[in-house]
């Protein structure tokens, strides 16, 4: 790796890592990308490493990581197969590129220009509107050491919509035709979109604040939970094996 990238405090495992590396931890970020390199492994072979990240450590702070990514976030893939090494940060971008670099069949995207813009609308929605607002109800929720009963009840009322806005896209009310994934033709297909938004979705109950009977309200979406869920893929993309609490 160039130096620019490394420091003498950069972990070996990391300095001398081959092909695909991601530095990465369990959180719903982490495992979109754990999810996606599991998929491209079962689809195509592909083969790649990581490093696990301890966030309550803060590591993803240390200047090593920094020169990595600037924002001190997880998780960031690290392409040895280019040189020099491309660090890629941001989940949605990783994502693309993964898409882009390591999907040449198109299996988790579209060949269809259009099919494929309708892609990225999902994705951008969920990296712009989903998560953000879910990760802050996570925060005041459960994690925050004072409690703050009205960014609560902000949060979990912005969350239950955007959750609204993904069951309307699912259980087909303006288009009269139910779907199983988020974007694509008729029912649509299973892509980047998805596997983007499901590790928040599916972990709706993190923050202790959403219920089974709020869930009730999204019958589609818990199909599509569901449905995803049992990939095998997925499966081993948020495997106990992945966590570093």
């Amino acid at each position: 790796m160039s130096s620019q990238f490394y420091h003498k405090d950069t972990p070996m495992e990391v300095k001398d890592a081959k092909g695909l590396h991601l530095l990465t931890t369990s959180t719903p970020n982490g495992k979109k990308v754990q999810i996606m390199l599991e998929e491209l492994k079962e689809t195509y072979g592909t083969e790649y490493t990581h490093t696990l990240i301890s966030i309550p450590n803060n590591t993803q702070k240390e200047d090593w990581f920094l020169r990595l990514n600037p924002n001190g976030r997880i998780p960031i893939l690290v392409d040895n197969t280019k040189s020099p090494p491309f660090p890629v940060m941001e989940t949605s971008a990783v994502m693309l590129y993964l898409l882009k670099e390591f999907d040449q069949k198109d299996t988790f995207g579209f060949k269809d220009e259009l099919e494929r813009n309708q892609c990225l609308q999902w994705l951008f929605f969920w990296h712009g509107s989903g998560q953000p607002i879910e990760g802050q109800l996570n925060w005041f929720g459960k994690l925050a050491s004072q409690k703050d009963q009205f960014a609560i009840d902000r949060f979990k009322k912005e969350t239950l919509r955007i959750f609204g806005v993904l069951e309307l896209q699912l259980s087909g009310k303006y288009t009269d035709e139910e779907r199983d994934y988020l974007s694509g033709r008729g029912r649509g297909k299973y892509s980047v979109a998805d596997i983007a938004a499901w590790p928040w979705v599916s972990g709706y109950n993190f923050s202790g604040q959403i219920s089974e009977d709020d869930m009730k309200e999204f019958p589609h979406l818990l199909m599509w939970i569901e449905r995803i869920g049992e990939r095998s893929a997925v499966k081993k993309g948020i495997a106990k094996s992945w966590e570093n609490w």
